[in-house]
């Protein structure tokens, strides 16, 4: 830090101060380091030729490899829709003041939680064997209708079931934090406002809630494509890990097989993240921890009169005090 005067004398401000940063070259020495790290790591990526990027070019369009994909896709989602569907539903159950509904939500999710999501589906592919008929009707008594389990649920559905139901034990939690995480006072204003139970959990509580329900839900979300390549053990044989290590064992080639396999996970994985990344935003909105646009405000007060003002609640302008 230095002081300087104008030799003219014409400085309006005398013995203004010239700050300078204080220096910091451990920060370039580790940056230095880090970039020569990773570009070792590149290279020797690059440059193997066991890696056989020829193999991996060729194979990553394959319609068998494509096929992959998109059942793996589909059981992301599909697993996910209705274990959120189930998580809510339990979450709601564990706040219950009835009992009964409390101890068989944590049963579940004592169940679920307890054992690997691998044992699990090897039970659920032998779910035929167990039970040959499922049926419905009174306990001890007539049967209404019953079908035989080989016939209607295929390995594709006890794959879907299966790991909705492991994965809703660890969402029912994420959801029941998330309606914690909201101020009982808004219940009871809702209330007071003459509001029913349902409606209060749809518009007061629920929107409140993701902003805490969605980061973790998004890393489940994350978790759950990578989870479904255990679905061998239905057995389910049309998943991408499946269809790349079979090409691999075929070709003798498995190591460029299994470069594929995690580079389209990667790319499904970065998608995934930049939607969880929005949610987040969306949800964030007026709480001072979503990602404002350049020229909205100015910290987490900005963010929030930027919200009031964009919800079009309000006539006048929010950032000053008006009195009528």
């Amino acid at each position: 830090m230095t002081t300087q005067t104008s030799p003219s004398g014409s400085d309006p401000v005398p013995n203004r101060i010239h700050a300078r940063p204080v220096p910091r070259p451990g920060r370039l020495v580790a940056a230095v380091a880090v970039l020569v790290l990773a570009a070792m790591a590149a290279n020797a990526l690059i440059t193997n030729e066991n890696f056989r990027w020829d193999v991996v070019w060729l194979y990553l369009r394959d319609i068998v490899v494509i096929r992959g994909v998109m059942w793996t896709l589909v059981l992301t989602f599909g697993s996910m829709a209705i274990a959120v569907v189930l998580a809510v539903a339990l979450a709601m159950m564990r706040r219950s003041d009835n009992p009964v509904m409390r101890s068989v939500s944590w049963a579940w999710i004592w169940f679920f939680r307890g054992t690997p999501i691998y044992t699990q589906l090897i039970f659920w592919g032998l779910l035929a064997v167990l039970y040959p008929r499922l049926s419905l009707g009174i306990p001890f008594g007539p049967e209404f209708f019953s079908f035989r389990t080989d016939e209607v649920l295929t390995a594709f559905w006890l794959a879907l079931f299966g790991l909705a139901f492991n994965e809703s034990a660890y969402l029912a939690e994420i959801v029941r934090a998330g309606l914690t995480s909201v101020d009982p006072g808004q219940t009871e204003a809702a209330k007071a406002l003459g509001m029913k139970d349902g409606k209060i959990m749809r518009r007061v509580v629920l929107p409140q809630a993701m902003r805490v329900i969605v980061p973790p839900t998004g890393n489940e979300t994350i978790s759950m494509l990578k989870t479904t390549s255990l679905v061998v053990a239905v057995p389910l044989t049309f998943e991408l890990t499946y269809a790349t290590s079979a090409i691999g064992n075929r070709t003798f080639l498995p190591i460029p097989l299994l470069v594929i396999a995690a580079l389209w996970y990667l790319l499904i994985t970065s998608i995934l993240m930049v939607g969880q990344h929005y949610l987040e935003q969306y949800y964030g909105r007026g709480f001072g921890t979503s990602t404002r646009r350049r020229g909205r405000g100015k910290g987490p007060a900005g963010g929030k009169q930027a919200a009031i003002a964009a919800a079009g609640t309000v006539q006048q302008d929010v950032n000053k005090d008006v009195t009528p």
